[in-house]
């Protein structure tokens, strides 16, 4: 039996559910079976999560800043409440359960919230220093900058090397973070770009996009996938 993964979905301004096909190929090609979550089954959550084995949170717009107790800075972008708080119960009950979880871009944003950290709300407005090109000008498969990981950490090992490079699509970034979590990935400006968890769940949460990758043939990204899908059959 193949490892039920379930994937957050994107929502527009009419509420219409959207998901790039690159995170269920991802997921069908590490060899999980992907079921799309919609929005609004917060309160059916602890169903949910005895369905899946593992949870996709998957990339999007931006984070209300209320739920980290901060007003929006003027260059939020848009938000989705209704996404925001089914996300939230949903990666909130995964933590307590110990049941894998892997955060793409936003998801890894949702991820720290989560957890109890906060976010830059733009990093461009609220970050100090000359800051890199997070928001790439390129096609999504393009490898735009480099990310330092930890010795030890999963990427590490995943990568075989301290250096990855990766492509980039956000303008929002992981903050404070929280204890239960451990910072791996660091782009070369300190915004971070990845973070594991600390005890012995599986979580991993990337500020890239490795699902675009995986479709690409990268086989880093290929292997962030399987170790995902890994975790979800033990």
């Amino acid at each position: 039996m193949k490892p039920v993964i379930g994937i957050t979905t994107d929502v527009d301004r009419e509420n219409r559910h959207e998901l790039p096909n690159a995170y269920i190929q991802a997921v069908i090609h590490a060899g999980g079976l992907p079921l799309i979550i919609p929005i609004g089954i917060e309160e059916d959550a602890i169903q949910m999560l005895g369905i899946i084995d593992g949870l996709l949170l998957s990339g999007g717009n931006d984070i209300n800043p209320m739920l980290f107790d901060e007003e929006p800075h003027v260059h939020l972008g848009e938000v989705s409440p209704g996404r925001d708080s089914c996300e939230l119960e949903l990666a909130r009950q995964m933590l307590q359960l110990d049941k894998p979880i892997l955060g793409i871009c936003r998801g890894l944003q949702i991820l720290n919230v989560a957890g109890g950290g906060s976010l830059y709300q733009d990093i461009y407005n609220q970050l100090d220093g000359p800051i890199l090109q997070h928001s790439q000008k390129a096609p999504r498969a393009h490898l735009s900058h480099f990310v330092q990981l930890e010795k030890g950490s999963i990427l590490e090992s995943i990568a075989g090397s301290e250096q990855l490079k990766v492509n980039s699509f956000h303008h929002q970034a992981v903050k404070d973070v929280p204890t239960k979590f451990k910072v791996t990935g660091v782009a070369n400006d300190g915004v971070i770009e990845a973070v594991e968890g600390t005890g012995k769940q599986f979580v991993l949460g990337v500020q890239w996009h490795p699902e675009q990758l995986a479709v690409q043939g990268d086989t880093v990204s290929q292997q962030i996938f399987r170790n995902f899908i890994e975790a979800c059959t033990k």
